[in-house]
């Protein structure tokens, strides 16, 4: 076990703030879902309000990330607001695929703020043994 020690008040009142930035990002990132069968993984992202266009899926050694933005158009004219819940900006979520997954048959649909990722296994390694031939040198 390794101790520190720290003199003065300011290193005790940055503590509570480190890993702030990665709670924050987890806080913002859209919910998911994800699950498999047999013939295929399925990975659910709750996007509502973020249209087709705004999603980006991109598969790069065997993670998946989705990236998109929500964007906030809203008009004002008169209103008093006493609160708003509503979430605005850009997003990313990433998914590390298992090795059996086949990324490049991937497929994606969106439809009532769901984005529903569908990347298909590959066809299992069938154990039967392969001859190879021996020829003369």
């Amino acid at each position: 076990m390794v101790e520190t020690t720290q003199t003065g008040l300011w290193p005790h009142l940055y503590a509570p703030l480190k890993g702030l930035s990665t709670k924050l990002s987890e806080w913002l990132s859209p919910a998911s879902d994800a699950s498999s069968n047999d013939n295929a993984y399925r990975i659910s992202v709750e996007l509502p309000g973020v249209p087709e266009d705004a999603v980006e899926l991109t598969v790069d050694d065997g993670v998946l990330t989705v990236i998109g933005e929500k964007s906030e158009t809203r008009e004002d004219k008169g209103d008093t607001w006493y609160f708003s819940e509503r979430e605005y900006g850009a997003f990313r979520r990433s998914f590390r695929l298992p090795g059996d997954a086949d990324a490049g048959r991937a497929e994606a649909q969106m439809k009532d703020g769901v984005l529903q990722v569908t990347v298909p296994r590959k066809a299992p390694e069938t154990g039967k043994a392969k001859r190879i031939a021996v020829t003369r040198g």
